[in-house]
């Protein structure tokens, strides 16, 4: 089902996480760009039009400048984030100028999605860029964001930024499998969901996990996400982009992840495939 609904989706917002782009050592990982771009390039080939949510400047800001990371102050953390982004932009834009795909970054705070007027000019932007073949690299203005303006998490940009574009479909790359009914880091019997249809009533059965030294969210800001793209009657996919060619894996139906299907897709064709 999950490679019947990507087939069948035009318009798909991928967030990758902190996680997924960087070593263990929390160093930028560039053999995850290339890969990644290659798998970017046979979607576009494929008539599919692609927006990117991308976490990590401030671990790309950590091993740019290798000091800073036990430090808490805001304006060190937003210090971290404005050498980060230029090194994290700069991978993205690497990785893709070897297909010859152009990348354009936009930089939100919670207000561009909150004024009408900011929206719009978002929603242009973001068109624009599409439709000329460039591909917007989207992140929090995490330099100049504080509590008042924070959006909090990419988990939510990207699901703020899927409704704002009308998209097809969101997925989201992260470190894990998809969602368990408890920690399979901790269990080795728990259970994957490979489908999840009342986000409410599943949550009452699953074990709520700690979020990453680096990655903002956790589980709870994912589940989060759905809801807001499910109530658009968008579905997301919950899958691990750490494994070697995940896009094109997902897209052949030879990995397993999660997919939340909001109610009036639930009983399209595809969904008993």
């Amino acid at each position: 089902m999950i490679s019947k609904i990507i087939q069948s989706s035009k318009k798909i917002v991928i967030k990758i996480g902190s996680n997924t782009l960087s070593n263990d050592d929390g160093t930028i990982d560039r053999e995850f760009f290339d890969k990644f771009s290659q798998q970017v390039k046979f979607l576009i080939d494929q008539g599919k039009r692609i927006t990117i949510v991308s976490s990590g400047a401030r671990i790309a800001g950590v091993a740019t400048i290798g000091k800073w990371a036990r430090k808490e102050d805001i304006h060190y953390k937003q210090a971290l984030c404005a050498i980060g982004q230029v090194e994290l932009m700069d991978a993205y834009r690497k990785a893709f100028n070897r297909h010859h795909i152009h990348i354009g970054q936009i930089l939100f705070t919670r207000e561009d999605f909150l004024e009408p007027s900011r929206a719009l000019n978002i929603r242009n932007t973001l068109f624009t860029l599409i439709d000329e073949g460039v591909i917007p690299v989207i992140n929090e203005n995490d330099t100049v964001s504080v509590e008042e303006i924070k959006i909090g998490d990419n988990d939510t940009l990207a699901a703020l930024t899927t409704n704002l574009w009308n998209a097809d479909l969101l997925i989201l790359f992260s470190d894990i499998d998809g969602v368990y009914d408890k920690d399979p880091r901790k269990y080795q019997d728990a259970i994957l969901l490979e489908k999840i249809l009342d986000i409410d009533n599943e949550v009452k059965n699953i074990e709520i996990g700690e979020m990453s030294s680096f990655g903002i969210g956790g589980i709870s800001t994912k589940l989060e996400a759905a809801r807001k793209v499910n109530g658009y009657g968008i579905p997301m996919i919950l899958a691990n982009g750490k494994k070697d060619n995940f896009l094109l894996r997902l897209l052949q139906d030879e990995e397993k992840a999660t997919i939340f299907l909001p109610k009036d897709i639930q009983n399209k064709e595809y969904d008993n495939q």
